[in-house]
């Protein structure tokens, strides 16, 4: 009896076949990468004494990072140690180094230009105050320090690009008085997420402030990519009158 997995159809990428001495190879079709996840998160949450009908809301409403933060370690951890055929490597070996950065004692690794963009940058829309609600976001966005709530945190609707740009000029004050911040050139809206309750994800609740004015960003150069990155979003100096 001999295996093997070859590339099908859209509907069913990939399938594996058995193939006996005298007869016509039989296929199965593997679950897709999106059906070995869902069916990962099931047991985990099965596992962890949810009843069916409550499983199946949250998986078809909540988002990945937010399945994720309620989830025990040791029980994902096992799980992501077996096989489950179909789900890419690539997304594997970057959920494991997810759970190594999530329970480790260690110093926080820095942010990275993909972890940026997807923490800080959200679509224009206006007028930004009612569009855009700070304790969703950060549940959303999974933005915290290790599980525990962020005291404060910004939300910038601007190209990436632009930021990126202010890396390039003068050392300026940042709000607590060290001369490692950069202006952007153009004043730009932004909320301002300051936290009002909670101690862990997800139970941290944020009240949404508008602001307009000068964003204030610290910047790092990354390694692996060969680029000087905005790090962290310092403060917006708002501004008064006309300009």
């Amino acid at each position: 009896m001999n295996w093997w997995t070859h590339p099908s159809s859209s509907s069913n990428p990939i399938s594996s076949c058995t193939l006996r001495k005298g007869q016509y190879p039989q296929c199965q079709a593997l679950p897709s990468p999106a059906q070995s996840l869902e069916h990962l998160l099931s047991e985990a949450l099965t596992t962890q004494g949810l009843k069916e009908e409550n499983m199946k809301t949250l998986l078809a409403t909540q988002s990945l990072p937010v399945l994720l933060l309620l989830l025990q370690p040791l029980p994902l951890q096992v799980l992501m140690q077996r096989k489950h055929p179909g789900f890419p490597d690539h997304l594997a070996e970057e959920f494991e180094d997810y759970l190594d950065e999530l329970y480790s004692t260690g110093p926080t690794k820095p942010p990275t230009k993909k972890s940026f963009q997807e923490h800080v940058i959200i679509p224009p829309r206006f007028p930004l105050y009612y569009e855009y609600d700070c304790s969703f976001e950060m549940r959303d966005r999974n933005v915290h320090d290790r599980l525990y709530c962020r005291k404060e945190h910004f939300f910038l609707p601007v190209a990436y690009e632009e930021l990126q740009k202010t890396c390039s000029s003068k050392f300026v004050a940042c709000k607590n008085g060290v001369r490692r911040c950069h202006k952007t050139k153009k004043i730009i809206e932004g909320l301002y997420c300051k936290l009002t309750e909670g101690i862990k994800m997800s139970g941290c609740q944020y009240e949404t402030f508008y602001k307009k004015g000068y964003a204030l960003i610290t910047c790092r150069w990354q390694d692996d990519i060969g680029e000087i990155i905005p790090e962290h979003v310092n403060d917006i100096l708002e501004i008064s009158g006309k300009q």
